[in-house]
């Protein structure tokens, strides 16, 4: 019987630490892509005729940031249900 408590928290446990990651991961892309549009307007209201070229790597940069936090939230789901 105690060694069933166990093996049920530790499974509770890894369900916590999943969706905790996957938070963070979702956290963590909101405050880069923030971060991203900033520097993005910063440099705009420096050199306003670089338009193009800096809403462009904003887009591309801001794609690779979300790519990655969706492969930390995926990997925080997978940590609570296996």
């Amino acid at each position: 019987m105690d060694v069933l408590n166990v093996m049920l928290s530790a499974g509770a446990v890894a369900n916590a630490g999943g969706a905790i990651g996957a938070g963070l991961g979702a956290i963590g892309a909101g405050i880069g892509i923030g971060q991203i549009g900033k520097g993005a307007l910063e440099s705009i209201a420096r050199q306003p005729e670089a338009i193009n070229d800096i809403r462009s790597n904003m887009i591309l940069t801001a794609a690779l940031v979300e790519g990655a936090a969706l492969f930390a939230i995926i990997i925080g789901f997978l940590a609570m249900v296996l």
